[in-house]
């Protein structure tokens, strides 16, 4: 019997607080793969002793992306590293949107800001052309679990373009977009995917507060229930994943989708690199991504 060597990276900051991780380790053991919990930055370890690498909870990567994806690099020359570099080098950065929306995927209405821009004038043009949006999100274009983003009334400029201009100052990219007030109601729908195949969806509770501080910790706490996707949400995730430029299916696939006014899905992430899958949450869900990894893992 084959056993394969099987990484789940995480960061030092998230053990214990990646509630996929311990069923994951069961489920792949109960399988018997032979399975580690690893810290990226770890510079201890040699990748090469594992036959999958497979990204799940490196959370701090955002605050030093051009570290990580030199890691990344490193580690899949030596491993098969999953998701793929390109996919990771691509989908690190929210202007992966941008290029989404020129195939037809409806997403959430995005402009962006470049260091050295003019923050104003881009407010200014954001504001006028959503008048009906009552808040607007601010958010950096590289960044994870809602650390420095923010909603803002739509009348308070002022502080919109000194939050912009604060993440421009670092030299980090914006994201701005209207905020879709359905979410309140609705909230997210997050359809998870294993090899290509629907697993199961989650709702997730409205994240940003009006004019609330950005979160503090790693992550925003999220609460999490089951749900059951409609026909158009998953119509949208379909699109939202044929549109990925790149060889497909990915191992594993989150399709994060908000309703707007008149109540059509539209897409606010594709997380393609280190989200929560959300195991837990459905019936067999474990297992089914354990079967796709262990596809991938087993040497041939």
């Amino acid at each position: 019997m084959t056993h394969p060597r099987i990484a789940l990276v995480t960061a030092r900051a998230a053990r214990s607080t990646d509630y996929d991780m311990p069923l994951l380790l069961a489920a792949l053991r109960a399988a018997s793969a032979d399975v580690h919990e690893v810290d990226w930055d770890d510079d201890t370890v040699d990748w090469s002793r594992f036959d999958l690498a497979l990204l799940r909870s490196t959370w701090d990567y955002f605050d030093r992306l051009p570290a990580f994806l030199a890691w990344a690099e490193r580690v899949s020359q030596v491993t098969c590293l999953l998701n793929p570099l390109d996919v990771i080098k691509w989908n690190t950065d929210k202007h992966y949107l941008e290029d989404l929306a020129r195939t037809g995927v409806p997403v959430v209405p995005s402009m962006f800001v470049e260091p050295g821009g003019n923050a104003a004038a881009i407010v200014d043009a954001l504001l006028a052309l959503h008048p009906a949006a009552r808040d607007i999100v601010v958010k950096p274009a590289v960044g994870a679990g809602s650390r420095d983003a923010q909603r803002h009334v739509r009348g308070d400029r002022d502080a919109i373009v000194a939050h912009v201009r604060g993440l421009l100052d670092k030299s980090r990219s914006v994201l701005l977009q209207p905020y879709l007030d359905r979410v309140d109601e609705h909230g997210e729908t997050a359809l998870l995917f294993f090899d290509g195949v629907f697993s199961h969806a989650i709702r997730k509770g409205p994240l940003l507060k009006r004019n609330a501080e950005p979160t503090a910790g790693l992550y925003a706490e999220e609460t999490i229930a089951p749900r059951t996707p409609s026909p158009d949400e998953l119509e949208v995730a379909q699109r939202a994943l044929s549109a990925i430029p790149f060889d497909t299916p990915l191992l594993y696939a989150r399709v994060d989708l908000i309703h707007d006014d008149d109540g059509s899905p539209r897409l606010l992430e594709l997380e393609l690199v280190e989200p929560s899958v959300f195991v837990g949450r459905a019936e067999g869900a474990a297992e089914r991504f354990v079967r796709a990894i262990l596809q991938r893992a087993i040497p041939t």
